[in-house]
């Protein structure tokens, strides 16, 4: 660390007056000759912490692509106004009819055209019990070709919503018919697969909750909070635009600078003191991973993904990557305000620095008077799920057996502007294992994903991405290793998702998992080596990949087939 700091010390001095020039520049509007033409559109400098310098070459640079928003050059009021989410209980058989439309929202003091699911930000909180399945009629209203996928769900195949794999691309005006088997209790969510690093960044997701058939399934609580983390990438002008014909920011991902909780840039909620809250958190941010925190507020963590934990345990924050789900309870013992935040060590690329830094995400105010009832007994007691260790029970005797599978993380770039490629040589001297935040904001949207590929690589074949071709038998447990390389250009930790199934997390870095829950989605640090137990239980040819949106459109995506067993056919 001390090596590196030193050595980028060395070069930031060097390069001082070129950085003073490119500060200034940036701080000043580019001229016309500066901007790229994408109908009404022209490409604007990029969002900068002006305490990361721009290097020096970049002044003059541009994506390879134009730039994209919806509605541009159009007055937003054409468009009708976003509402807030709305919950659509359903039973067994019901249907909803959902579409995906442009909006009129405003964040801030800016407004602008988004996209909504009825209209909604999010979308519309689907809540069914356990074991019902429901159906939802689905039309594109927007220009772009969409889908819905409905992650984490164990749902038939031909419903999971991946183009030109289980359905064809439902363009403008089109229609198409999904049915969504709910099979597992717990906080699920829903969200294009085409161009997600656009769609899903502007509006179209929403939750589905998915409440048990016993009463005791979770502890006790006075409340309960459905809760969308997010962020939007933002300017002066408004909207930061995107790429038209590829991703741009695809070193890092797209990390916003303004934070949004169900869809709002504020989150407030009222409750009585001593209340316990349960807080279904869902992360559908393009690159962020959040670490929550509620201001010195005791946290229990119940559940992740596709299963409550096998047992409750104390944590003082929550970290959860994109595509993520927590479910945590949360007790407020003073008659005060709390903070809810994102509390993180980001990182200055450029001076190899780490620093702390808050973003407040809500605030939960207290009253004086005592909730009823009063919780703070069950709260203290760490419940045993003895229905969760009876079902993992059944796994155990694969935990020690041989790797199956091996795949490895790595990046390959291509044509990228040569101080980009310079500042990476010099970066990879000490890579951190997370990302917090943007640390390079000018390389990062420079880099589009026809330069940058991102690939999942079987060890044992050579076979990368697309052209790995995994086939099981429904029944199947394999053991996976998943090893993200940190002697690549720029690495950097990965939410790996797998569609259809679920599967365990047996060990980080050797290190044995002691608290197992049931996941589909699961982030590998840069470095590190995670082994996963895949329950390859639901046929299908199905998908898995980086959740990371514009890692995605990079490349790293694979899939894999699980094929019907006779007995279920």
């Amino acid at each position: 660390m001390i090596v590196m700091r030193t050595f980028k010390l060395f070069v930031y001095l060097l390069l001082t007056p070129a950085l003073v020039l490119a500060q200034d520049q940036d701080m000043m509007p580019m001229n016309q000759d500066q901007m790229s033409m994408g109908d009404s559109l022209v490409w604007r400098m990029a969002p900068m912490d002006m305490s990361m310098p721009m290097m020096p070459g970049l002044e003059n640079e541009l994506p390879i692509t134009a730039p994209f928003l919806p509605g541009s050059g159009m007055d937003p009021m054409m468009f009708p106004e976003g509402i807030p989410r709305q919950v659509v209980f359903m039973a067994d058989g019901d249907t909803l009819h959902l579409e995906a439309s442009l909006i009129r929202r405003t964040i801030g003091d800016k407004m602008f055209v988004m996209y909504g699911y009825n209209r909604q930000y999010p979308g519309p909180l689907i809540r069914a019990d356990r074991g019902s399945t429901v159906v939802v009629e689905f039309t594109n209203n927007i220009k772009m070709p969409t889908t819905v996928h409905w992650h984490g769900l164990r749902l038939d195949n031909r419903f999971d919503g991946v183009p030109e794999v289980t359905q064809a691309p439902v363009r403008n005006g089109e229609s198409f018919t999904y049915e969504v088997y709910f099979r597992d209790t717990g906080i699920y969510w829903y969200h294009p697969h085409m161009r997600e690093d656009i769609q899903q960044d502007l509006g179209l997701y929403g939750n589905m909750l998915v409440d048990p058939l016993e009463e005791d399934y979770y502890p006790p609580v006075n409340r309960e909070e459905v809760v969308i983390l997010d962020d939007i990438l933002m300017d002066a002008s408004g909207l930061y635009p995107f790429g038209e014909s590829a991703a741009t920011h695809a070193l890092m991902g797209r990390f916003g600078n303004v934070m949004l909780v169900n869809g709002e840039t504020s989150y407030d909620l009222v409750v009585d003191k001593g209340s316990v809250v349960r807080f279904f958190l869902t992360n559908v941010a393009n690159s962020r991973t959040f670490n929550v925190v509620f201001d010195g507020a005791p946290i229990k963590i119940v559940a992740s993904d596709v299963s409550k934990f096998e047992h409750d345990a104390w944590i003082t924050s929550v970290v959860i990557a994109p595509a993520e789900r927590y479910v945590v309870d949360v007790r407020f013992p003073e008659s005060r305000s709390y903070s809810m935040t994102n509390t993180i060590q980001a990182i200055n690329h450029f001076r190899g620095e780490f620093y702390p830094h808050i973003d407040t995400l809500g605030t939960i105010n207290v009253g004086s008077s005592a909730a009823d009832p009063d919780l703070r007994e069950s709260f203290a007691s760490l419940r045993t799920n003895i229905d969760v260790t009876a079902d993992i029970d059944t796994f155990r005797p694969y935990f020690n057996k041989e790797i199956d599978y091996e795949i490895n993380m790595i990046v390959e770039v291509e044509n990228l502007p040569l101080p980009i490629v310079r500042l990476m040589e010099i970066d990879t001297l000490y890579v951190p294992p997370m990302e917090w935040n943007d640390a390079m904001p000018m390389m990062n949207w420079l880099s589009s994903a026809d330069q940058v590929h991102w690939i999942l690589e079987d060890v044992a074949t050579g076979r990368r991405n697309m052209d790995i071709g995994w086939v099981f038998q429904q029944g199947d447990i394999k053991k996976i290793r998943l090893f993200n390389n940190p002697k690549s250009f720029h690495p950097m930790n990965h939410p790996f998702h797998m569609h259809g199934q679920r599967f365990l997390v047996l060990s980080l870095d050797g290190v044995p998992n002691t608290n197992l829950v049931w996941k589909d989605t699961a982030i590998v640090p840069v470095g590190s080596t995670m082994d996963i137990l895949l329950d390859a239980s639901n046929p299908g040819k199905w998908m898995a990949h980086c959740h990371i949106s514009e890692h995605l459109h990079a490349g790293m995506m694979m899939m894999f087939e699980v094929l019907q067993s006779e007995a279920a056919q």
